[in-house]
């Protein structure tokens, strides 16, 4: 591997650390407004609002959108990932605490390494697979204090999300070419379009949009920050993030998301966080660290050839 292209991974882990932080936030935020409305109405205001931000910029930046066949293909993908997956993230929030549903989310990276080996879209090193147990044990051990403390029946929400996760591990791995053929902004634009499409319809031959009537300002913010932040900006950076570095190393940082979820849940649905946080942290960040970087290299492997370096890697 180059330098260029290692720089080029590093990058691609940040931005998906940044859209994961987003996710995490978008957690709480669907924990304190689910009881206002139903999954479906709540993930179509996610998306529908993310949809008319990312639109007018793709438009007006000239992004490449996906063209012919990968016009379907990535209208599919999003329909499977923005309105299936999140009808039923949805759904598990409104059974679980938000740190639950996040652990229970966190393990992506788990399910998008199994997904990419299955498909021969990427091969599993010992490093890799050593970083994505470190990092996700981490966020069991930093959400210890919250599992404790679980509403009755909040196994249901656990089940309901760990099942949805394969629906992104899919999308991870089956949306990157498609990336590559159009561009990160263009592809996000297409597939959140199709999903978020699906869901209004659904919402209102359903009457869910009727609820916003009663909504108060606050529900309102909420709604906004989760299609800005939780829709626009979260997955046009994950995306953007998946042209750059591999889906493995892009999921890894999935374990951010329950970290964020339980600092901000703290403060606006009061649910506890423990000290074990802070343990959790360092985890999760050396977990990061090993799975998104390199092995350094010996005397003996910078003698061989590129190609059996790139394999012993």
């Amino acid at each position: 591997m180059t330098a260029g292209s290692q720089q080029n991974e590093r990058i691609g882990v940040l931005i998906a650390v940044a859209s994961s932080a987003f996710g995490g936030t978008a957690a709480a935020v669907t924990r304190y407004a689910i009881g206002a409305a139903d999954p479906v109405t709540l993930a179509a205001f996610r998306f529908g609002i993310g949809v008319l931000v990312l639109a007018p910029l793709a438009m007006m930046l000239r992004s490449r959108l996906p063209r012919g066949r990968d016009r379907i293909g990535a209208g599919l993908l999003g329909v499977m990932f923005f309105a299936v997956f999140f009808v039923f993230y949805n759904i598990a929030l409104s059974y679980t605490t938000t740190a639950r549903g996040a652990l229970a989310l966190s393990t992506l990276p788990l399910w998008t390494m199994v997904v990419a080996a299955l498909l021969g879209a990427e091969a599993l090193t010992a490093r890799k697979t050593s970083g994505v147990l470190i990092a996700v044990g981490g966020v069991a051990l930093a959400l210890l204090a919250g599992l404790a403390a679980a509403p009755a029946g909040a196994w249901r929400g656990d089940l309901v999300m760990i099942g949805a996760t394969l629906c992104m591990a899919f999308y991870n791995v089956w949306s990157r070419p498609f990336i590559a053929r159009s561009s990160p902004l263009g592809f996000v634009t297409i597939s959140m379009g199709c999903g978020a499409a699906c869901l209004v319809a659904i919402a209102g031959l359903r009457g869910g949009v009727a609820v916003t009537q009663s909504f108060a300002a606050a529900q309102w913010v909420a709604l906004i920050y989760l299609g800005v932040f939780g829709g626009a900006a979260a997955f046009f950076l994950w995306v953007l993030a998946l042209e750059k570095t591999t889906p493995t190393r892009v999921a890894n940082t999935m374990t951010i998301n329950p970290v964020a979820a339980s600092l901000l849940a703290a403060l606006i649905v009061d649910e506890p966080v423990g000290w074990t946080l802070v343990v959790g942290l360092i985890a999760v960040g050396t977990g990061i660290w090993l799975a998104s970087s390199t092995a350094r290299r010996t005397k003996k492997e910078q003698g061989q050839s590129p190609a059996r370096i790139s394999n012993a890697s």
